[in-house]
């Protein structure tokens, strides 16, 4: 019986020593590979990347924003008319750092509570918003009230014209007119132009044009009473110029300082007409001061940009020059639409 036991035995032993002798051939050959060229480590991909949410869907807090908070059962720690503070935090009771901006309230609930947890037993904190003055935008120009304004709930463009009483209007001739022009109107995002035919909203009724207003979104009505021309680019005194009768390009460009050093002469840029579908007028200036083209004549409200680098195709500096016409234009506007009393941060700066 013994021989026969230990036959049954000793294939087991012989097959666990030739694998095991695979595993460790195997395992120092992976090392060797490891210690001579490691192959790189693919990055670890999210689960499930969160999508951004809207603030539509998920309001949060921000500075400025008016709370009253109390404690549940016991009335004489409420507090009214608590503010978030511009770092973007709030105190109540033993919690007096607790930050609220991009939390929501019941968020900043929670965060009061556990900070409360070493000081009270079992404590419910009760949050009431007052006032919601965080989200904000501005609007400006030919409307009968300028400012900024907070934008509590979700609303539209035409919305957000009707809480600023509507464009301004103006007699003429007798007749009743408005003041805005509003082929060169638009409203800026995020820092940027958005593409909008105000004059398809407000005279063909295309609500495609209406759109919801979004937090710092920065509204101009602009002038049709205005006959100013803008020089931008690489002039010497970029900026507002008054237009008067037979105003050519090069006669607003000396006015102005002349070019600069880096300024690109053999084509300066004349945009006319609406933002949204402007005409291009390209001037030679080197040919003009040569007597081998004509000079232009500018109308009121031409934007002529002096680039300062060689271009061949309108297109390609027209957008360019625009986003110039905004933000030079934004201070100009600015003081003089709302003069020192506009707040701080509350206008974005056009591109």
């Amino acid at each position: 019986m013994r021989p026969a036991a230990h036959l049954r035995l000793r294939p087991f032993v012989i097959r666990s020593r030739v694998a095991g002798s695979f595993v460790i051939l195997a395992f120092v050959f992976a090392f060797s590979l490891r210690a001579e060229d490691p192959p790189p480590a693919a990055p670890a991909e999210p689960a499930s990347a969160p999508a951004t949410v809207s603030w539509r869907e998920r309001y949060t807090l921000g500075p400025g924003d008016i709370l009253d908070l109390s404690l549940y059962g016991q009335p004489d720690l409420d507090r009214g008319q608590v503010f978030v503070r511009p770092d973007g935090r709030i105190g109540y009771l033993q919690a007096t750092n607790v930050l609220a901006t991009g939390r929501t309230i019941d968020e900043l609930r929670g965060a009061i509570e556990t900070e409360l947890t070493s000081y009270h037993r079992h404590p419910r904190v009760i949050i009431t918003p007052v006032e919601l003055r965080s989200k904000r935008y501005v609007i400006l120009g030919k409307v009968v009230d300028k400012g900024v304004f907070a934008l509590e709930h979700p609303i539209t463009l035409i919305e957000a014209v009707a809480r600023a009483r509507g464009v301004e209007t103006g007699l003429f001739e007798g007749n009743t007119v408005e003041l805005a022009d509003l082929p060169r109107s638009f409203i800026a995002r995020d820092g940027r132009r958005m593409s909008l035919d105000f004059e398809k909203l407000f005279f063909e009724g295309d609500l495609t044009q209406n759109v919801p207003i979004e937090p710092g979104d920065f509204i101009y009505f602009a002038s049709a009473i205005s006959n100013d021309v803008f020089i931008l680019g690489e002039v010497g005194q970029p900026g507002v110029f008054g237009f008067t009768p037979r105003l050519t390009a090069l006669g607003a460009i000396a006015v102005r300082g002349s070019f600069t050093p880096a300024a690109f002469r053999s084509r300066v840029l004349i945009i006319r007409g609406s933002l949204a579908k402007p005409q291009t007028i390209v001037v030679d200036v080197n040919a003009v001061l040569r007597g081998k083209a004509p000079d232009v004549l500018l109308q009121p409200k031409d934007i002529l940009y002096v680039s300062r680098r060689p271009w061949l195709l309108a297109e390609e500096l027209t957008d360019m020059a625009i986003s110039s016409f905004l933000g030079s234009m934004t201070s100009t506007w600015t003081s003089s639409n709302l003069g020192p009393w506009l707040p701080s941060g509350s206008l974005p700066q056009v591109r």
